[in-house]
């Protein structure tokens, strides 16, 4: 077998068969096969694209590319949830301690940011002392223990998308439903879960921009799953603004914090239990979406849920006196008011862009050495078909380098369209997917 033959294949059209995959895959990560010729591959499948038995067996061999997780002494149905990423989306703080409190084993493995989008593992770290660095034999004990545990991705870990995405990212072949798609579930089907329940996000803070690719990707990892033999369910929901109010790392467990007592933004609080039901209905622990909401929402009535998020940090050695007081989480020096241009209704928020302006203030890395500043953020105040008068506080900044928030501000600014009308609102769950 040749790879020459298999680039000619695919470049006219053809379907490659799962030898061929598995070739070129096997061959591409032990070094055997150079750059070059798989980013002409790359490019012939951005223009013919592939079907789902191509899609499928891609996927497979590059989850079997590298170690696979076996979390069969784990017990119970281990699911996993994964976010496609988007602004100020700290839903596994709160979703994970809740889903946990109802008896569900969470064992998760979560990334970092890199670009507009945070990463869990970041946000986690606002907890002083808090690891993500667990052997494995950890990561098991922790998840039979308190029922809950998230580590940071092995580099033995599907190594064959590592290579690829790399690839991809320089030659402009990133933006393909069938590469995009085997890329995430490579990754899900190597963490070792029984079930995967998907956030699909599209929008203008999110890498589906359009609804209807958002729906087809959605699709694409569904079928997939359920091909390797998982249990699966896919919600595509809105970033087309911020989730919640708060961006940036501290701020976001400060919100998630608060989301588990209860007094969280309506509409991270409403996607997080639609997620957590999801969760608890593929682990067999609701045989109905209301009775998984109801278990959620009596684990934050009853306090369970916030005492499982100070177990976890403590597990993982975190201080767990923070989840209870919020100033032992990293604070920034300087606060400033985001006053409005001019009085009206909010008709549109350019979502990166309000991400983009944290990556500014120093809250995210632009490139995967970059330096966190887990204190630095904003609190929005002022949402799309929200009513502002001149001068009123869009949001609340906090930064600790006076030239970074004077630039990030005006970005802010922009970010902004204030308008006479009021804008129909947004509908944060645009689907669900099975």
């Amino acid at each position: 077998m040749r790879m020459y033959d298999i680039i000619m294949k695919k470049r006219n059209g053809g379907e490659l068969s799962k030898e061929e995959l598995r070739f070129f895959i096997e061959k591409y990560t032990a070094g055997e096969i150079p750059d070059y010729q798989v980013s002409a591959l790359m490019m012939a499948i951005y223009f013919q694209k592939m079907t789902e038995a191509e899609t499928y067996e891609l996927t497979m061999a590059m989850a079997e590319s590298g170690e696979t997780l076996d979390l069969s002494d784990i017990r119970g149905i281990k699911v996993d949830k994964h976010s496609t990423g988007g602004v100020g989306d700290k839903t596994s703080l709160a979703l994970t301690p809740m889903v946990a409190a109802c008896g569900l084993p969470v064992a998760k493995m979560s990334g970092r940011g890199l670009g507009h989008t945070g990463g869990t593992i970041d946000k986690l770290e606002s907890f002083p002392g808090f690891t993500t660095s667990l052997t494995v034999e950890q990561f098991h004990e922790n998840v039979n223990r308190i029922g809950i545990a998230i580590m940071g991705q092995t580099a033995d870990l599907a190594p064959a998308d590592k290579k690829l995405y790399a690839l991809r990212d320089v030659t402009a072949t990133v933006d393909n439903l069938s590469l995009i798609a085997s890329s995430i579930m490579s990754k899900k089907l190597a963490s070792g879960a029984d079930a995967i329940v998907l956030d699909v996000k599209t929008g203008s803070g999110a890498f589906m921009k359009k609804e209807e690719d958002a729906f087809a990707l959605a699709e694409a990892m569904v079928k997939i799953g359920k091909s390797a033999g998982r249990r699966m369910s896919a919600l595509v929901t809105d970033m087309d603004q911020p989730l919640g109010n708060a961006v940036g790392n501290s701020l976001e467990v400060i919100e998630a914090i608060e989301t588990l007592q209860g007094k969280g933004p309506k509409d991270f609080t409403e996607l997080v239990l639609s997620l957590g039901s999801e969760m608890l209905m593929a682990g067999g622990r609701a045989d109905s979406i209301s009775s998984a909401r109801q278990q959620l929402e009596e684990a934050v009535q009853s306090g369970a849920a916030l005492r499982k998020l100070a177990e976890f940090v403590e597990a993982q050695g975190g201080d767990p006196r923070a989840v209870y007081d919020l100033s032992l989480l990293p604070k920034a020096s300087r606060i400033t008011e985001i006053p409005a241009p001019k009085s009206g209704y909010v008709s549109r928020i350019i979502c990166d862009e309000i991400g983009s302006c944290c990556l500014m203030l120093g809250g995210g890395r632009e490139t995967k050495e970059s330096t966190i500043d887990l204190s630095v953020g904003f609190v929005i105040h002022k949402k799309i078909g929200d009513y502002v008068k001149e001068g009123e506080s869009l949001a609340t900044m906090y930064s600790n380098e006076e030239t970074k928030a004077e630039a990030s501000m005006e970005r802010f600014l922009k970010a902004y369209t204030i308008s006479e009308e009021k804008p129909l609102p947004a509908k944060l769950i645009k689907g669900r997917i099975d």
